[in-house]
């Protein structure tokens, strides 16, 4: 699933966004969007790989959007705890890193939270409600990087 297929009427989509702030023009929206067809990739990672607009553009777009959090995770401590409940792999995988867990609801820093799928799958795996927060795919793979490397040690 991507930002822009959720079924939110209410909620206006990534481009539009990027587009009212004056980051992104038409031509460069629809370049991107026939990209995406063919390769099934996330807009925003199109659109920074376009250069068409830089990471934080994209995370302060999704905020507008959706009003999710963003969580700087570079200055944040994670429990290795936590860390155990999601595997190495999966957070790889889905670009998310797990930070922090009360009771029965895991806080989960995802690049793409509007993945239900991939939050559907961690429910199940964790048993916990999954919360999602953003952070940018650097900072994402930075953090597992990091933290899983030193969890493994």
């Amino acid at each position: 699933m991507t930002v822009n297929d959720t079924n939110s009427t209410e909620r206006p989509r990534l481009g539009e966004v990027l587009m009212q702030r004056k980051l992104l023009s038409a031509d460069q929206l629809d370049k991107a969007l026939k990209i995406q067809k063919e390769k099934d990739e996330l807009l925003g990672q199109i659109l920074i790989s376009l250069k068409f607009v830089e990471e934080r553009d994209i995370v302060v777009a999704l905020i507008l959007q959706c009003g999710i959090p963003y969580i700087s995770i570079t200055k944040f401590a994670i429990d290795p705890k936590v860390l155990k409940l999601v595997p190495e792999a999966t957070a790889q995988k889905f670009h998310l890193i797990p930070i922090d867990r009360i009771d029965g609801i895991l806080s989960v820093v995802m690049v793409d939270p509007f993945d239900q799928k991939t939050r559907k799958e961690l429910e199940h795996t964790t048993k916990c409600k999954i919360v999602p927060f953003i952070a940018t795919l650097s900072e994402i793979d930075a953090a597992i990087a990091k933290y899983y490397q030193k969890g493994n040690k």
